[in-house]
């Protein structure tokens, strides 16, 4: 129960002020999985070998492009306990495929909100996770996957916005290699 009389912690933003999100450009993020909890897959020999879990989230994020307009996924390395995708926005509009219904999703419809121009980032990482959410409940349900506690991802996501070619391809890089560099990385909850 939430005390009225202490004030909730104030939660950072690490938004850019003023910033519009929906604009076409190229953004990096990563979402993290709540208390880093190792759900996807492991890293073998600078490798990332996924799980059943792990497949699921790779295809909703390489997906993206099939249910939003001018939305492209360049790169992206699922990891034990984080995603990293980078991609790109183009005059995002919503279009033919924003009714569409993937039948292999219970016939719910996929895609952007007819009444909605243009999708920012925070919508494309909110949809990201809620899928992922989603789909992960019903593996639990069906297929015995292990139960997470409260949520499967963290509140937050680190964006960064990708200013110039130098910028993007160091980016791009680092995805790749992501896996390769697991034992150092600060979202490797076994370190």
């Amino acid at each position: 129960m939430v005390n009225p009389n202490h004030p909730l912690p104030h939660r950072k933003n690490l938004r850019i002020p003023e910033f519009d999100y929906s604009q076409p450009g190229a953004y990096y993020v990563t979402i993290v999985t709540q208390e880093r909890k190792l759900f996807f897959g492991q890293i073998i020999d600078g490798e990332m070998v996924l799980n059943k879990i792990g497949k699921m989230v790779k295809e909703i994020v390489e997906g993206v492009p099939r249910h939003y307009q001018n939305i492209h996924v360049e790169v992206s390395a699922i990891m034990p306990n984080h995603v990293h995708f980078l991609f790109l926005i183009t005059d995002v509009v919503a279009g033919h495929r924003a009714c569409q219904t993937n039948q292999t999703n219970s016939g719910q419809p996929q895609g952007v909100d007819p009444t909605k121009e243009q999708l920012s980032l925070p919508d494309i990482v909110h949809r990201i996770k809620s899928l992922t959410t989603h789909q992960y409940m019903i593996g639990v349900r069906d297929k015995g996957w292990p139960r997470f506690d409260k949520r499967l991802w963290q509140r937050n996501y680190y964006e960064h916005v990708i200013r110039n070619q130098r910028d993007y391809k160091a980016i791009y890089e680092y995805i790749l290699a992501n896996p390769m560099n697991w034992e150092m990385d600060e979202e490797n909850s076994t370190l």
